[in-house]
């Protein structure tokens, strides 16, 4: 994570420190950058998905609900 960082206390359930714990011991990562993990992806600092983004495009068009589940629609593909 770049730029300088802010040392901060918080106080959690016994339950929820241990459960850190093992999660950055799991991943081989300090706790801090574990609690940065969730907080940015809490935030939404994680990038979207193409769902995500366009969602609000789904619905528009009449067709098959899904293309890859029909041979007939794969017969020409590449070609």
């Amino acid at each position: 994570m770049a730029g300088p960082m802010r040392t901060v206390s918080f106080k959690i359930p016994v339950d929820l420190d241990i459960e850190l714990s093992r999660v950055a011991r799991e991943r081989g990562e300090s706790r801090s950058a574990v609690v940065r993990s969730a907080l940015s992806a809490l935030r939404g600092d994680l990038r979207p998905s193409v769902t995500d983004l366009a969602s609000d495009l789904m619905g528009l068009v009449d067709g098959p609900v899904d293309l890859s589940t029909n041979d007939a629609y794969l017969a020409d593909l590449g070609k």
